[in-house]
Formats: C-alpha cells, sequence, structure tokens
C-alpha cells in the first residue's frame, strides 16, 4: 500500500457506486471493475516523483471531497448547448451533462449504413460480447493509475462503430458538459472508437463547463483505426474556472491508416492532456497537433507518446502556447522509434509565447530512435511578444490591444493550420478569438482600409 493516501475517498466511492454502475449484472465487467480499482489502490495518485508527473501536481483532488454524479445532477437546468459548428441542428450530436447523456438534447442526423453510435450504458445492454471484446483492448498500461480508476469507475461515455468501407461526411460532435451542481462532483466517461478498413470519420468534442464550483472529469477514450481508414478527432476542453480535466487516449493505428487529431485547451484549474498513438502498419500516418491558452493560475499539461513500430510511417507533431499572468505549461512529447521502423519520418515541435513574466512554460521533447535509416525531428522554443512586430504595427496606426491580439493570432496560426477541415479551422479560430486578452476587433475604418 502506498504512502499517499490521498486516492482512498475514491476507493471508498467505488464501493458506493458500484451498484448503479453500467453494466453492473455483466460478471466479465465486475471483474474489469475490480481489477482496476485494487490497481489504482496500490498505486495511488500520482506524484511528482513519477517522471511523466514531474511539473503536474494533482493538488485539486488532493483538497476536494468529490461525490459521484447521481441522475439529478445530469438533468441540471440547461437552455442551450453549445456547438462549436454551424448548423448544429443538421448534424450528428449526442449531449452529456455531468457524465449523463441527455437523450433531449440528441440529434440523430445523417448518418449512413453502417455506422454505430450509441452510449456506453447501451452497448454493456445490447452488445456485452463486443464491448468485452473491446474495452481495454488498447488502453491497457497498468502502470497508469488514473486510468484504472476509470476502468473501476466509467460511468458513461460514447461508442462508434464504422463498418468497412463506410464514410461519413458529417463531423459527429460530443458534449460533455459539466458544472451546476450545488456539490463538487466526479464522473469519468469512457469512449470506444472503432474504424473498419478504409472508413472515414471525424468526431468533435467539446468539453465545456458552466456555472461554478469544483468537478472532476477523468476521461479514457480508445481509437482503433483499421487498414486504409482514416480518423479525425478534434477535441476543445473549455471547463469552468474550478474544474479538473483528466483526459487518455490511447490509439491504434493500422496499415496505411491516417490518425489526425488537434485538441484546444482555453479552461479548467487544471487540465491534462495525455495521448498515446501506436503507428503498428507500414504506411501509417498521425497528426497529433493542439494548442492551449491559460490565463490567471490555470495548469495545462499536454503529454504524449508516438511509437514508430512499422517501416515507413510517419507523424506530425505541432503545439502552440500561449500563458499570460500566473498560468503554466507543460509540454512532455516522446517519439520512439523501434528497430523495425526504417524509414520513418517524425516531426515534432513546440513553441510557446508568454504574455507575463509570471507564466511559466515546462517543455521536454524526446526522441527514442533504434532503427539507422530515419528522418526525424524535434525542438521547443519560448519567447516574449516580438516587441519589433508590436512597433511596427502601432507606427501603422493600428491600437496596441489589436496589435497584440494580431500577433497571437498570427503566433497560434501555424498549429491550426494543422486542421485539414475549413469549417472546424474556422470554429477553433473563433475560439482562439474570444479567448484573446483585451478583446479588440477592427473598426469600421480599419475593415475597409
Amino acid at each position: 500500500m502506498p504512502n499517499n493516501s490521498s486516492h482512498l475517498p475514491f476507493v471508498g466511492a467505488f464501493d458506493a457506486a458500484r451498484p448503479g454502475l453500467p453494466g453492473a449484472g455483466l460478471s466479465w465487467l465486475k471483474d474489469f471493475r475490480e481489477t482496476g480499482i485494487e490497481r489504482f489502490n496500490a498505486l495511488g495518485l500520482p506524484s511528482s516523483k513519477i517522471e511523466a508527473w514531474k511539473y503536474t501536481r494533482l493538488k485539486p483532488l488532493e483538497d476536494t471531497d468529490f461525490q459521484p454524479v447521481t441522475d439529478d445532477d445530469g438533468m441540471a437546468a440547461l437552455d442551450t448547448v453549445p456547438s462549436l459548428l454551424p448548423n448544429p441542428g443538421g448534424r450528428p450530436r449526442l449531449v452529456f451533462v455531468n457524465g449523463r447523456m441527455r437523450p433531449n438534447f440528441w440529434i440523430e442526423g445523417d448518418l449512413p449504413d453502417g455506422v454505430h453510435l450509441d452510449c456506453l450504458r447501451d452497448v454493456l445492454t445490447r452488445n456485452p460480447d463486443w464491448a468485452e471484446a473491446h474495452l481495454g483492448a488498447i488502453a491497457g498500461d497498468e502502470a497508469m493509475p488514473l486510468m484504472q480508476l476509470n476502468k473501476a469507475m466509467m460511468d458513461t461515455g460514447f461508442v462508434l462503430r464504422v463498418d468497412d468501407g463506410v464514410e461519413i461526411e458529417q463531423p459527429i460532435e460530443v458534449v460533455f458538459i459539466g458544472g451546476l451542481t450545488d456539490r463538487p462532483v466526479a464522473y469519468f466517461p469512457r469512449n470506444l472508437i472503432k474504424l473498419g478498413k478504409n472508413a472515414k470519420a471525424t468526431v468533435v468534442k467539446h468539453h465545456f463547463g458552466q456555472g461554478v464550483g469544483a468537478y472532476f472529469a477523468n476521461a479514457v477514450t480508445e481509437i482503433d483505426i483499421g487498414e486504409g481508414a482514416t480518423f479525425n478527432h478534434y477535441t476543445v476542453q473549455a471547463e469552468s474556472r474550478d474544474a479538473t480535466h483528466l483526459s487518455t487516449t490511447h490509439v491504434r493505428v493500422a496499415k496505411d491508416a491516417t490518425y489526425e487529431s488537434f485538441n484546444l485547451a482555453v479552461g479548467g484549474r487544471l487540465s491534462r492532456n495525455e495521448v498515446s498513438v501506436r503507428l503498428e502498419g507500414e504506411g501509417g500516418h498521425c497528426g497529433l497537433n493542439g494548442a492551449y491558452l491559460m490565463r490567471g493560475r490555470e495548469h495545462c499539461d499536454n503529454t504524449t507518446v508516438i511509437e514508430h513500430l512499422a517501416p515507413h510511417t510517419s507523424s506530425r507533431e505541432v503545439f502552440k502556447g500561449v500563458l499570460n499572468d500566473e498560468s503554466r505549461g507543460v509540454f512532455q512529447g516522446r517519439i520512439v522509434v523501434h528497430k523495425n521502423a526504417q524509414k520513418t519520418d517524425g516531426h515534432q515541435l513546440c513553441k510557446t509565447l508568454l504574455l507575463n513574466t509570471g507564466a511559466e512554460i515546462d517543455a521536454k521533447p524526446e526522441l527514442e530512435i533504434y532503427a539507422d535509416d530515419v528522418k526525424c525531428s524535434h525542438g521547443a522554443t519560448t519567447g516574449q511578444m516580438d516587441e519589433t512586430a508590436l512597433f511596427y504595427l502601432r507606427s501603422r496606426g493600428v491600437p496596441e490591444a489589436l496589435a497584440r491580439n494580431l500577433l497571437v493570432q498570427s503566433f497560434l496560426g501555424e498549429a491550426l493550420e494543422e486542421i485539414k477541415q475549413d469549417d472546424i479551422r474556422q470554429a477553433l479560430t473563433d475560439k482562439v478569438v474570444h479567448w484573446l486578452p483585451a478583446a479588440c476587433f477592427l473598426s469600421e475604418e480599419w475593415r475597409d482600409a
């Protein structure tokens, strides 16, 4: 038993919540959950003594007594659902409030035959054999305590299955809304995504906080991309000021398949986006990109691992960050090229802009190469706003607030350009613009110039 006992409240919550968790009547799932809580009980919450958690301390979890959500929490008053995309009424959408799916906000959309989109609870009821075969098949690292906690406590989430050769033209939007409760609550989404051979799909996830008060979301997503398939995965983390958001994503990419991802973080007291991608088939590609914009005392951690296990695989990773006030960012990116992964092409870059002397970034880019015929690069830079460029804009009559915002937008442009779909790129760009400090918009004379 570890000396750190801060994890014990979660163990007690498991005993209390167990009867109401999805799939409570399945014997294999009972064993699955118990294995997770036992492993979490042995590991405890990760501390700074663990290298992967050197720069991020889970203080909110140590200081707050989070309670499991109830059905009443899921029925919190909600007039509108935030959407990233234009015309949300015509697109397929799932909405979860404090971990409970809200059927009244579900939009079926125009999904083709061969696409199966359900909440996790329904899949465990209607198709338990499929769930048993795929749950934990990719995300099975026993050394990750928060993933083990999710394994035990998973109480929500969605499942997307796309059959061989099926292409989904419209993005599927999944919205997770937290807050609006009178006590700190915790919920544990578990998402499964499986694309068959030559399938194609896009999922846009929006984590959005409302109201005030603390809550804790610990999400795990498993993604299996079949041979020749393409999966576009876009996420916006815009949690409330006192929220703790921890996300773990495991991806398996088969031969000639593509995984394109972008994560935008613009909120939360503490957030961590942890992604592990395995390029297991020749010709596989991964685009793992993101941006983070923090203010106040917010803390954002991006920790990624891309493993090249087959020859002729490629990866591109670009993260850009903007930190204001006393916020803190962490980037830990590792590319591993295994012995047999000849002809690997891997690129990694992290750049951070500090808007205040109190802001801080810890960056640790890494390359591990065990093959001798590869093309790989990595790097990280940190700096302040270019005063020369600022002076240039101001000397031409651009107001200072607008000039600073234009320079921030330009800085983030390289990361946003990695988004291939125009409407999604514009939606995320709008999110960036609304975050910018001292928001200043073009006057009529500037627009006409």
